[in-house]
């Protein structure tokens, strides 16, 4: 009987605690619902950043680009054709947000990298919404523009590509600098160690192929940080499509000035990739003789563009210059509109010029190259065959032995 009661007792403390801790909880529920619209968001029609400053900024054309990151005409390019999927019905409890105001608060996130609470003291919208907004407003960036500023290449378009490197690199039969960059993200839960990278910090990987005018042409976003560069390119949708001669490649045609064999048309990345008959990667650094430090001299000299298109990017989207704080999917979500956004601007405005030299090849990236396969046989022989063109009369420029004296 003693132990009956003993337990009786104990049951009832178990209980009584039970329901104070429910108690308490219900009380801290009912504490943080006391407002329907928080007194300090109720001020957004007045204070808020997008109503006290959008009308002000459009009169201020320099201002606006600061803000946005691009011009009052790009955004209202922008704007006119995502307006349709940016706009939703008012209701009888509160007015929606406009597509304008929804446009501004990605604008703003993707320019700064600010956390959503301190948007939220901006813009005077609950973190909540803003959250929803960007999300919503990324994904429809990407969905709705991206067949428009990054559509699937034709062989017309690979041969102008390839044209734009030949005059600005004095690489010919190049379609293009492949190369990746890790995007710091937080650690995702119960995810091990399969986001964090060599560098030490948890990312995804945004590979990508990129033209002479500092645009990309394709793009693989959201591989694990802990990747090699080499197995994410073979196993997206482009590595996968450019071995079964999918990408729409030209066929090979003679180097110009030359009277040799026709040479493919190549992409030219770094020491990170398998080298095959259409990429390109630099000789081993052990052991050159000059014609070999000149054909990783020029090859290097086309490869950078893709470091410098990364870096733009960087540099305007400034919320790759902190980590995202979001799970991997949405964050996903914005890098993709990064990317589409990127196009956008370079097309839209006018572009200027970009010195290479602000973008070290060295700084810009970091893929791991632990990875290293023996190169195929006919990646040799492509590889060997824009060797000696970059030696011949027909290929060699006045200034690329004076540019390799000293380099390993």
């Amino acid at each position: 009987m003693a132990d009956d009661s003993e337990e009786e007792v104990v049951l009832h403390w178990l209980v009584s605690r039970r329901w104070g801790q429910r108690s308490i909880l219900d009380e801290e529920t009912t504490r943080r619902r006391r407002f329907w619209v928080h007194p300090i968001v109720s001020q957004r029609y007045r204070k808020g950043h997008f109503h006290s400053l959008y009308k002000d900024l459009r009169l201020h054309p320099e201002k606006f680009f600061a803000f946005c990151r691009m011009s009052l005409g790009t955004f209202d390019c922008l704007l006119s054709s995502l307006r349709t999927v940016l706009t939703f019905m008012d209701t009888n409890m509160r007015r929606s947000i406009t597509p304008e105001e929804r446009l501004i608060v990605t604008l703003r996130f993707l320019a700064t990298g600010n956390s959503f609470a301190s948007l939220h003291f901006e813009f005077l919208l609950g973190t909540s919404t803003i959250s929803r907004i960007v999300r919503h407003t990324c994904q429809v960036i990407w969905e709705q523009l991206r067949e428009t500023v990054m559509p699937q290449p034709k062989v017309d378009d690979w041969l102008r590509i390839a044209e734009g490197f030949n005059l600005s690199a004095q690489f010919p039969n190049c379609l293009g600098a492949m190369d990746g960059k890790h995007i710091r993200v937080k650690k995702p839960p119960h995810s091990g160690s399969r986001f964090f990278n060599y560098k030490h910090f948890f990312s995804i990987v945004l590979m990508a192929v990129a033209d002479s005018n500092y645009k990309f042409i394709m793009v693989d976003i959201g591989a694990y940080g802990s990747t090699a560069d080499a197995r994410i390119f073979s196993a997206s949708r482009m590595g996968e499509r450019l071995r079964a001669n999918q990408l729409a490649i030209p066929e090979s045609r003679r180097l110009p000035g030359s009277a040799g064999p026709s040479a493919p048309f190549v992409f030219v990345a770094d020491e990170g990739f398998a080298l095959t008959n259409h990429v390109m990667r630099p000789f081993p650094k052990r052991g050159l003789d000059v014609r070999r430090r000149i054909y990783n001299y020029r090859l290097t000299r086309a490869r950078r563009y893709v470091e410098c298109t990364f870096g733009i990017l960087s540099s305007k989207w400034r919320v790759f210059l902190s980590s995202i704080q979001m799970d991997p999917e949405n964050a996903t979500r914005v890098i993709q509109a990064c990317v589409v956004l990127h196009n956008f601007t370079r097309i839209h405005e006018a572009s200027s010029s970009v010195d290479l030299d602000d973008f070290p090849t060295t700084t810009v990236l970091g893929l791991d190259r632990t990875l290293h396969r023996r190169p195929g046989t006919a990646g040799i022989a492509v590889r060997e065959l824009y060797a000696d063109y970059f030696l011949s009369p027909e290929g060699s420029l006045p200034w690329q032995r004076d540019a390799i004296r000293g380099s390993v």
